[in-house]
């Protein structure tokens, strides 16, 4: 026959199985490079090696207004024109996993 948990022990399950679930978690990662003055290439995925196909990642300009929405391929990778005006990438796959890369930021070919 088992023991019934005291509240304390029952406390401290609960505390173990949300930290390790923490432990779990992971990063999202996404690097954009130029391909050639026209082009540019994002590739997106998570810190445990994990790819993001599927995953949204729209080109927005400073007035937020998005000016390619998209999302990643098969291949966690989208390639789009260089927009002729200013823009960041914002990869976002969900509250918590969101990364932001100014154009200043996109490495030249």
């Amino acid at each position: 026959m088992i023991p019934p948990l005291r509240p304390l022990n029952a406390m401290l399950l609960v505390f173990c199985a949300s930290f390790s679930a923490s432990v779990l978690a992971h990063n999202p990662m996404c690097e954009c490079k130029a391909i050639d003055a026209e082009q540019i290439k994002c590739t997106g995925g998570f810190s445990d090696g994990s790819g993001a196909p599927g995953v949204t990642l729209d080109v927005i300009g400073y007035d937020e207004t998005i000016l390619v929405p998209g999302k990643l391929g098969a291949d966690s990778t989208l390639t789009f024109k260089k927009p002729g005006t200013e823009f960041y990438v914002l990869f976002d796959a969900g509250p918590g996993h969101v990364v932001e890369i100014d154009q200043a930021d996109i490495e030249a070919p």
